[in-house]
């Protein structure tokens, strides 16, 4: 492709932005229908503020999921040890819930602006960010070239490139190279993350490692935790974490093939959208199975074989009342979901071999022997099966998953040097800024 219809392109999609922009009400209102939008905070896609900007430099962090949204928050802090202010963004009605409780506070939260021109230019233009971090792979045409418009760095943090990306990155190779080249730097998350953003034109590009490494324990309310032990007592426990449409099914087999082994087996269901409570009840019943609902505050009762985690935010708690876990997204779709949180509590875990996604943090627990992965449903109830007879290799699992972690730590640091690059500079803008009011 040239560079001449590299820009065309570009264009027409700036072009096709300002077109759909007044039509984008329907939409919006469907997806908030659905739980996938915050209904009394939609004008925020349209890049109206939450707030209004108060004096001095402003960094902006994006991230679009809650995984992303937990691992940048160490670097929100340590910007606000240096006194500038911030704003992050998600993408998510799950993220806003969860990070909105944890940013520190001071720190402004707005739902992502719509990557049109008008919503992209009211939001900027209101908070004037003077440096812009995004994460994962978070590209937006249009808010990469607004930005760059306006001459502010942008940082691509915990930078990953999934075979799928790369592969339609590559068929534009001149789209991607115009876009890439606009970063003011890309942090990977592995030497081959790193070395196909080169490809595509980013410079400089480095190797951190897994911010979501050096992310706190994920929380969970102790007070919940002790009332859900006695409620459960000494039954067998499995849980099926962040689920996908399609997993469900072989979820709910799986239980069936255990529960006359297992007697009083209890499987944890949570779905990856809560939103899906009901259309997944519904599968359970068509089992004929017995499930308790987290979001109706039901009782774990005797007879209750399927417990349904519909809530967001309480992974943590759901985590540390199993000792097994597997990660959906895995077998019946495919891409996979982040095993470090399991890796972190204490949780032996199972995934299917569709996990492309996480691809360096499953070889690193593989490697140490830290996780199992299964094909079918027959394999995961073999596995979930052997596991919960044997503590011992759960707990060599547990242990093994303790040395990778400490093996894949520094990301964090190796981040924050980067960064600190960027934000020295506003330091010293916001002390010339303060002077300037103080004579005034």
């Amino acid at each position: 492709m040239t560079d001449f219809w590299s820009r065309m392109l570009l264009g027409s999609y700036r072009r096709f932005g300002k077109i759909v922009y007044p039509f984008m009400g329907p939409f919006l209102a469907l997806r908030a229908k659905r739980g996938k939008e915050d209904r009394s905070r939609r004008y925020e896609r349209y890049g109206y503020p939450s707030a209004e900007r108060p004096k001095g430099p402003m960094v902006w962090f994006h991230a679009a999921s809650v995984g992303e949204s937990m691992a940048v928050l160490a670097l929100i802090e340590r910007v606000h040890s240096l006194g500038i202010h911030t704003i992050m963004t998600t993408g998510t009605v799950t993220s806003a819930e969860i990070v909105k409780k944890r940013l520190p506070r001071g720190t402004f939260h707005q739902y992502v602006p719509l990557d049109l021109q008008p919503a992209v230019r009211r939001f900027l233009e209101h908070w004037q960010p003077d440096l812009a971090v995004f994460t994962e792979s978070e590209i937006w045409p249009t808010t990469i070239e607004e930005l760059k418009r306006l001459r502010v760095p942008q940082v691509l943090v915990n930078a990953r490139m999934s075979d799928k990306s790369f592969k339609r990155w590559t068929s534009a190779d001149r789209i991607a190279e115009d876009l890439f080249d606009k970063f003011s730097h890309v942090i990977a998350q592995s030497d081959l993350d790193a070395e196909r953003y080169r490809s595509l034109g980013a410079r400089p590009v480095i190797t951190s490692g897994n911010l979501k490494v050096d992310t706190k324990e994920i929380p969970y309310r102790v007070d919940e935790h002790r009332a859900m032990k006695s409620l459960v007592g000494d039954r067998p426990i499995w849980l099926a974490a962040s689920t996908h449409k399609g997993e469900e099914a072989i979820i709910l087999e799986v239980h069936k093939k255990l529960r006359d082994t297992y007697p009083g087996l209890l499987t944890i269901l949570v779905p990856r959208h809560p939103e899906r409570g009901d259309e997944i009840e519904e599968l359970i019943k068509a089992a004929s199975l017995n499930c308790a609902r987290r979001s109706r505050k039901e009782k774990i009762l005797t007879q209750t074989g399927i417990y349904l985690g519909d809530t967001i935010g309480e992974m943590g708690l759901f985590l540390r009342l199993a000792p097994v876990v597997f990660m959906g997204r895995s077998l019946a779709v495919g891409g996979g979901q982040n095993p470090l949180e399991p890796a972190s509590t204490g949780t032996a875990i199972l995934a299917g071999k569709h996990v492309n996604n996480f691809r360096d943090s499953y070889r690193t627990l593989l490697k140490n022997k830290a996780v199992r992965l299964v094909e079918d449903g027959d394999m995961l109830a073999a596995n979930v099966s052997y596991l919960l007879s044997n503590p011992a290799e759960r707990d060599r699992m547990v242990a093994a998953a303790e040395t990778t972690l400490n093996e894949m730590r520094g990301a964090l640091q190796r981040t924050i040097e980067i960064l600190d690059s960027y934000v020295f500079p506003l330091t010293v803008k916001r002390k010339l800024e303060e002077m300037k009011d103080g004579r005034e």
